[in-house]
């Protein structure tokens, strides 16, 4: 099932999203073993961040919160662990930052390090002054891109939030900036309280949710940008099984990244969706991945 995302060749379509066992050389290399056609890593700073104290994470009937605050070793001390991930195969380099300067300067240290494309992460919920509040104006979004795409060489992707009222805007802004593809959706703003503690449990308050929940949102921001733009799109957000892949890219997506079903169904579920996928392609006439892009829009 190899298939081509702009530029971007990948052995099969089912990758590891951003914050899913990608914190380590190690973890990112028995993903790619395990069947993943790229990792996304876990999204990288230009310098060491400890993220929210605990509580930072709630497991939930039907997915996960999280407000982790991107926890990373930074950009230069990162390197370490692409070294040994990108000898096993697709890196996609994950890349946060809260000036345009500095995400170009980011993108330039990934591609050093052996990435095989750049994920703007421009939708994180939970962490002050990135993410999210960079990734909802469309004007910041399109110098952001703009200026990443004159640093490296390496397709560059965009990681865009469902927290908005203005996705195809946002999504417009990079394609005219001339970004390779977008990435949709990251989660959902959202809190948890015990109502014993009569408090939010985050330490945070709020966080993201990912997970099954919000997966008929994530196919519906695939959908709505592909019936917009001309760019590839990679669809993430409660893709658990083969049936929920193939949602995702009838409503348009040319590839897929799978991230709480990892932790609540094992690593062996890549295998199983991709797997699965292929059964029904064959069973109904599909040649190739191409050929269901989009399938829900004819």
């Amino acid at each position: 099932m190899n298939v081509t995302v702009g530029t971007l060749q990948l052995k099969n379509p089912g990758m590891v999203a951003s914050g899913i066992m990608d914190e380590t050389g190690i973890s990112i290399a028995r993903m790619l073993d395990a069947g993943a056609g790229a990792v996304v890593t876990k999204s990288i700073g230009m310098e060491k961040n400890m993220g929210h104290p605990n509580p930072s994470f709630i497991v939930l009937d039907n997915g996960y919160v999280n407000a982790m605050g991107l926890p990373n070793p930074g950009i230069e001390e990162f390197g370490e662990e692409m070294d040994i991930a990108v000898k096993k195969g697709c890196v996609i380099g994950s890349i946060y930052a809260s000036s345009v300067k500095d995400f170009a300067t980011l993108a330039g240290k990934m591609e050093d390090h052996g990435a095989s494309a750049i994920e703007l992460n421009l939708s994180c919920p939970h962490a002050k002054g990135y993410g999210m509040e960079m990734g909802t104006d469309p004007d910041i979004v399109f110098s952001i891109v703009s200026d990443v795409k004159s640093a490296v060489k390496i397709p560059v992707f965009s990681k865009l939030t469902p927290n908005t009222h203005r996705l195809i805007e946002i999504g417009t802004s990079v394609q005219n900036a001339g970004g390779d593809g977008i990435v949709a959706i990251n989660t959902l703003k959202a809190m948890v309280i015990s109502p014993e503690a009569k408090r939010p449990i985050l330490s945070n308050k709020f966080g993201g949710l990912s997970g099954p929940a919000v997966k008929p949102v994530g196919v519906r921001a695939i959908y709505d940008l592909y019936a917009a733009l001309d760019i590839p799109l990679i669809g993430v957000s409660g893709i658990c099984t083969w049936r929920d892949a193939a949602e995702y890219i009838m409503a348009g997506a040319s590839a897929y990244q799978i991230g709480s079903a990892i932790g609540t169904h094992g690593i062996d579920v890549i295998k199983k969706i991709n797997n699965g996928l292929e059964k029904f392609m064959k069973e109904y006439g599909y040649s190739s991945i191409k050929d269901m892009v989009g399938a829900a829009h004819e």
